[in-house]
């Protein structure tokens, strides 16, 4: 046996080295690089900008009269719904450096998002923990919305006239700019220098709409988390990423080969997700996000979480359609 294992070995052998045919290349040589898991390279094509539709998508719901003390909801109102089951369901974020991410020494979800959330919370229940947090992908949103499974969304997530037209939302408690990331070592300025070049941002994003759109023309790549953009890039996958400027700054923070570059593509309010059937709670939630602006407890957020990013902004004022 072991004569004959050997003789077919100087066969493959003697083949490999012909001149015939071509040598055999070693396996690893033959392997696409690894990635995450979900990628769509390209992205799938965009229908419009989603700021099409000619709507204030900063404008919300206007509170009604003061904020109804915790653990005394107006009856038949989805606040007495919400504290009849007693807890909040609330989708977020696991990954977003700095607005909604797990501690790796407490274990804990923690950052701007979370600390809302709890806002909210304390002003339903009278106690800021009466929540169950559900961590979500930006794609899983919208549809989590309308299928009634979360009560809200607070993931960074960017109000727009187009969806406006499927949920609606708080008034924007976050100003953000859509930035672009690179590589420490590359010569790209700006999203005008990205033209025929891929730039990644999470599925379900209005980043993707907003890179397919450049002028530059980039080749839009999607992933299911923004996080996966960054392994994709210091892969050399893609030559950068698109997202909002303070969740950029994050990665920044966990990678520092590399860097922002370029004016901002666009700026992106964020707001709290809500479905169209719960007026009355997006007025709730507007009354206590008026009340954090006017005491000082967004401020104190944006410390808490944002001074590494350099001067901490002012929050943004609340607008109405009402």
């Amino acid at each position: 046996m072991k004569a004959r294992i050997g003789a077919s070995a100087l066969v493959v052998a003697f083949l490999a080295g012909c001149g015939s045919g071509p040598a055999a290349v070693p396996v690893e040589e033959r392997l696409p690089p690894p990635r995450p898991v979900g990628v769509q390279d390209p992205a799938p094509e965009t229908s419009g900008s989603p700021e099409e539709g000619g709507c204030d998508p900063r404008a919300s719901y206007r509170p009604r009269g003061g904020l109804p003390a915790p653990g005394a909801m107006p009856a038949g109102s989805a606040m007495a719904k919400i504290a009849e089951r007693g807890h909040l369901v609330i989708g977020v974020s696991q990954t977003t450096y700095l607005f909604g991410y797990r501690d790796p020494d407490s274990g804990q979800l923690v950052g701007v998002d979370i600390d809302i959330a709890r806002e909210i919370s304390k002003a339903l229940f009278g106690d800021p923990n009466k929540i169950r947090f559900r961590s979500m992908a930006a794609a899983e949103r919208i549809p989590a919305i309308k299928a009634g499974e979360v009560d809200m969304i607070i993931r960074t997530t960017s109000m727009n006239c187009e969806r406006w037209r499927e949920v609606a939302f708080s008034t924007s408690y976050y100003e953000a700019q859509q930035r672009v990331l690179v590589r420490g070592d590359s010569k790209v300025r700006g999203i005008q220098d990205l033209g025929g070049k891929k730039v990644c941002a999470a599925a379900g994003s209005s980043d993707i709409a907003n890179i397919a759109g450049a002028p530059s023309k980039p080749i839009p790549v999607a992933a299911v988390e923004v996080l996966d953009c960054l392994v994709l890039l210091q892969q050399g996958q893609v030559d950068a990423i698109s997202n909002d400027d303070a969740q950029l700054a994050g990665f920044v923070a966990q990678d520092p080969t590399t860097r922002v570059v370029g004016p901002a593509i666009r700026v992106e309010p964020y707001g709290i997700m809500m479905s169209q059937s719960t007026v009355d709670l997006i007025r709730f939630v507007n009354g206590v996000l008026d009340r954090m602006r006017s005491d000082g407890r967004l401020t104190a957020i944006y410390q808490r979480w944002l001074t590494s990013l350099g001067d901490v902004p002012t929050p943004p004022r609340a607008v109405y359609r009402d």
